[in-house]
């Protein structure tokens, strides 16, 4: 029996996608398969193989070493792995063990920019079939899992900031290679500051227009193209899903920018604030709801349009009760903390409002119930997909089965009496340490591995001397 039958690891609907997969892959053309998964990052990682190498994946993933688990940021392991327990208390990750990928055979796409090739999201197991309790998609999966026993499904629209410039030089010299390597140098696609207008569009167009027929070609539900405030900077709106559809959309959504930009000369950038003269930050708007068996809006209250139903009152306070410890989820980076200005429509506290995009949470209520929803603005789009969505829920439940009730709303949210958004990912990793939400829900041994990849990625900075100090400091002392 293969490794997959044994330990029961697909649904019937997996297995009929399974089934149809190798007549796909002949239909298509296929010719190379990419298998991916999203490390604690969101970033993709794995395996690229033939069709005639499909049919043993189908039926026992592939092994991997577990060591793309361990890095940070600069791709450097961080963690022990040839000491007792890995270095943290797994033994089953000792000595850079292989662990097993699985493909989902539902995610499968056909990449519209590589000729003749295929990809498929994977999920992680150890070798008796156990799923690997660092694996993000595993995370996410577990809090929709809540939802569904409280007979509640999950919603999700996508709003996305970030950046296309002109590749100029993409640091490809020998002595550009490093962990991480020399920056790319780029230059503007648009001067920026013309907000929405048709001029600045057009003169993003010819990349633009690449990305959305590829986007689409997809199959990722793209709403709308905009062009944002700031010089080079874009965002694509995506209509709701349901469940884990939209952490995936977003998973595959960045990797695709980045690499139709690059093959295109481009380069797209999903970092918050780059450093670039007169930048404006980028921000990953999550638009939240939830439905019942029927697929209704819960958090519209049926009496009164414009008012939230009880059960989405409890979710509000949830969000804003958790926020400190979910904040290391939604804004993962020490670069995304540069973001929370005051009178930039980037929250710099823990505060809500009615229609109001300088609160963290903006209440929206529209033009029928189906629209009611919670849009949190405090993200960055470099998050990891599956753990800003968990992090979501799992408040949001917290608050439902505490039957918590928010404060009042504010009009005002940079002048608000309310608790203040940590300033550094320093701070927001201890709110996270000592918080009790995080660890109930995700549990304490991913909660501390989490701090431990982010913590190193926090040291390296602090040793780093960086051009403001060598301003600040190198003539005046």
């Amino acid at each position: 029996m293969s490794f997959i039958a044994r330990h029961s690891l697909w649904s019937d609907d997996q297995q009929r996608a399974a089934a149809e997969l190798p007549k796909r892959l002949v239909a298509d053309g296929i010719e190379l398969v990419r298998l991916s998964f999203p490390d604690v990052h969101g970033i993709l990682r794995g395996k690229a193989i033939t069709p005639e190498s499909m049919p043993s994946a189908l039926r026992d993933g592939l092994s991997l070493t577990s060591t793309l688990l361990m890095k940070d940021s600069s791709h450097r392991t961080v963690v022990p792995v040839f000491t007792a327990g890995a270095g943290i208390g797994m033994p089953e990750l000792q000595g850079a063990a292989d662990i097993i990928m699985v493909p989902d055979p539902s995610s499968f796409r056909r990449l519209p920019w590589a000729p003749n090739t295929g990809w498929l999201l994977c999920d992680l197991y150890f070798t008796d079939g156990r799923p690997v309790p660092f694996a993000t998609r595993e995370v996410l999966r577990k809090q929709l899992s809540r939802l569904d026993e409280a007979g509640l499904g999950f919603m999700a629209g996508l709003e996305v900031e970030f950046h296309v410039m002109r590749l100029v030089d993409a640091g490809l010299t020998l002595a550009d290679a490093g962990q991480p390597g020399r920056p790319p140098d780029v230059t503007l696609l648009h001067q920026g500051y013309n907000y929405l207008t048709e001029i600045r569009l057009d003169q993003m167009e010819p990349i633009l227009d690449i990305l959305r027929r590829d986007i689409v070609a997809l199959g990722l539900p793209l709403a709308s193209i905009e062009i944002e405030f700031g010089p080079s900077q874009c965002e694509f709106v995506f209509r709701p899903t349901p469940g884990i559809q939209s952490a995936d959309d977003m998973t595959l959504f960045r990797s695709a920018v980045k690499q139709i930009c690059q093959r295109h000369g481009y380069h797209a950038t999903f970092m918050c604030r780059p450093a670039l003269p007169e930048v404006m930050s980028s921000g990953w708007h999550l638009h939240q709801s939830l439905t019942n068996a029927d697929g209704d809006n819960v958090f519209a209250d049926r009496e009164e349009a414009t008012a939230l139903s009880p059960l989405a009152r409890h979710y509000l306070a949830g969000l804003l009760a958790g926020a400190g410890e979910a904040l290391a989820f939604t804004t993962p980076t020490i670069n995304g903390y540069k973001r929370f200005r005051p009178n930039s429509l980037a929250p710099d506290r823990i505060a809500w409002g009615r229609e109001n995009r300088g609160a963290m949470l903006r209440v929206i209520t529209g033009t029928s119930h189906a629209a009611v929803r919670i849009e949190n603005r405090v993200g960055e789009p470099a998050a990891n997909p599956y753990l800003y969505i968990a992090s979501q829920i799992a408040c949001g439940l917290a608050g439902m089965d505490r039957a918590q009730e928010p404060p009042a709303a504010v009009d005002t949210p940079y002048q608000a009496d309310a608790g203040r958004l940590a300033r550094t990912l320093e701070a927001a990793l201890g709110e996270l340490d000592q918080g009790t939400i995080m660890r109930e829900a995700f549990g304490d041994a991913f909660i501390d591995y989490f701090l431990m990849i982010k913590r190193f990625e926090i040291d390296r900075y602090n040793l780093h001397v960086s051009d403001w100090e060598q301003r600040e400091y190198f003539g005046l002392f």
